[in-house]
């Protein structure tokens, strides 16, 4: 493995804070989401840091490495020319699977819109371990995987995350993106211990560290992404520099975005975090209140004032102060993992399982969790059914939002029934090619069923749909087709 860049403190650069990531002092460097760039035209905000020497990171959300199927050939040339666009020291992905369905299953391909676990498996290992060194063979600058947050569980898991992530570098030689919000996230939802896990992975390979806010609802831990980051989260960034000190330290927002003001005190509560940890070697070091306007909460979530404030600093707990979360209900124990041997059966061929037919029996498995999520079809057997419910109403919601952001006009043309008329699209009709698609389907969907009732509304979506679509809006033939093959395929 070869020396990893030393990155320092970053934040998640997006085009909403692009002006106030740039006016933020002590920033090395800044990570974007790859897709949302294109090489050819790069913001003029990266291409404003860049020249002042902060390094940027292209962040890819839509390989799906943890799928059945091979990493696509486009989707790897595209990151490669992103990361050589920016001269990134190198790419990271998700160990995540975003697709199932398709050529392996012999059914419907199926979009999550969102990064969904693999399971522990040493079939998905096999199949992990090819997908990443495909990856790296097409990539020109090296590959860190990022472990995820999950909701669920999957049935029969052979392996802890820790060493599902340790076989994983000792196969590929990969380095590693941690994100030690996402295990707090494991650790509430799925029962599972930060601090086995940072024992278990090779902390050495650790390329940089995620750190990030959420929230709970439905009774589980939510990695939103767009809420304070919580003591909780700061505790495990302290475990793991009590092992470590990790090249990189990166805060994540990603939506409701907060002031630059507090953008800057949470960068400055993450230093002192890990300054505070390197000098007392303790694992639960936290950062002084005095530095910067930071706030526990008390258990029923509302806002302690701190003891010695810092002069100016405000005493309620705005975005940007740290807070604990409310109690939440605990998540049922989870069984015991029985050792796994160091070296796994090899990818030579002489093994008593091909890769191919791992890639088979991986791909039936994910297949059916997927579907149950955004098809409406019944929870495979092992799984929590509450679970996958709340997983499945989580990824139509997010369906909603993003595509009320993609295509504005529609929440404008349909009012307040916007929400529930897609949500109810969105409970058995997966996204099938992208969100601007999703957005024309859900149109013609509302169309083809007569709505909505205002016929001033409705000529506004017919309107709005011709344009984009550039066709007529099915008449009544085509309509009774299409609920015909609606009611074949037992929709």
């Amino acid at each position: 493995m070869k020396d990893i860049p030393e990155l320092g403190i970053g934040i998640g650069w997006r085009p909403e804070i692009a002006g106030a990531v740039e006016g933020l002092s002590g920033v090395d460097w800044v990570e974007a989401v790859a897709e949302n760039l294109c090489p050819g035209h790069l913001p003029d905000s990266l291409v404003r840091l860049r020249e002042r020497g902060v390094t940027v990171v292209p962040h890819g959300v839509s390989l799906g490495l943890g799928g059945a199927e091979r990493p696509d050939a486009r989707r790897l040339a595209d990151l490669a020319e992103r990361a050589e666009a920016l001269g990134s020291p190198l790419v990271t992905e998700h160990i995540a699977f975003v697709r199932a369905g398709g050529p392996l299953t012999a059914s419907p391909a199926l979009e999550a819109g969102h990064l969904l676990p693999v399971p522990r498996t040493r079939d998905a290992l096999r199949v992990l371990c090819e997908n990443v060194r495909i990856a790296q063979d097409a990539l020109p600058v090296p590959l860190a995987v990022e472990n995820i947050a999950a909701l669920i569980s999957w049935p029969g898991e052979e392996m802890s995350e820790g060493q599902f992530l340790a076989e994983l570098v000792e196969r590929t030689g990969v380095r590693l993106l941690i994100d030690v919000a996402n295990l707090h996230t494991n650790q509430v939802n799925r029962g599972e211990d930060p601090a086995k896990a940072l024992d278990e992975l090779p902390v050495e390979a650790i390329a940089y560290v995620h750190v990030a806010g959420g929230v709970e609802r439905d009774g589980v831990w939510h990695d939103t992404h767009a809420h304070p980051v919580t003591r909780p989260v700061l505790d495990v960034l302290a475990q793991l520099r009590s092992r470590v000190a990790p090249p990189g330290v990166l805060l994540e927002r990603d939506d409701d975005f907060p002031p630059a003001s507090e953008l800057a005190g949470e960068l400055t509560v993450i230093r002192e975090t890990l300054t505070i940890t390197a000098h007392t070697g303790s694992a639960t070091a936290t950062a002084s209140p005095t530095a910067t306007a930071t706030a526990t909460a008390t258990a029923t979530g509302e806002p302690a004032t701190l003891s010695h404030p810092a002069a100016g600093a405000r005493r309620d707990a705005r975005p940007g102060t740290l807070l604990v979360a409310a109690p939440i209900p605990s998540a049922p124990p989870v069984p015991s993992v029985p050792s796994v041997p160091r070296q796994l059966p090899s990818d030579d061929g002489t093994s008593d399982s091909s890769t191919d037919a791992a890639r088979e029996r991986l791909a039936l498995r994910e297949a059916a969790l997927l579907s149950a999520l955004v098809a409406g079809t019944p929870v495979p057997e092992g799984f929590d059914t509450r679970r996958v419910r709340v997983q499945s109403r989580a990824l139509a919601a997010k369906r909603a939002d993003v595509i009320a952001k993609v295509a504005p006009e529609l929440p404008g043309i349909l009012g307040g029934g916007y929400r529930p008329a897609f949500l109810s699209y969105a409970a058995t009709r997966p996204m099938r090619a992208g969100y601007r698609r999703d957005a024309l389907d859900f149109a013609e969907h509302l169309l083809i069923e007569g709505r909505p009732e205002d016929p001033v509304a409705r000529r506004e979506l017919t309107s709005w749909w011709q344009e984009r679509a550039g066709s007529r809006p099915p008449r009544r033939a085509t309509r009774l087709v299409r609920r015909a093959r609606a009611a074949l395929a037992g929709r």
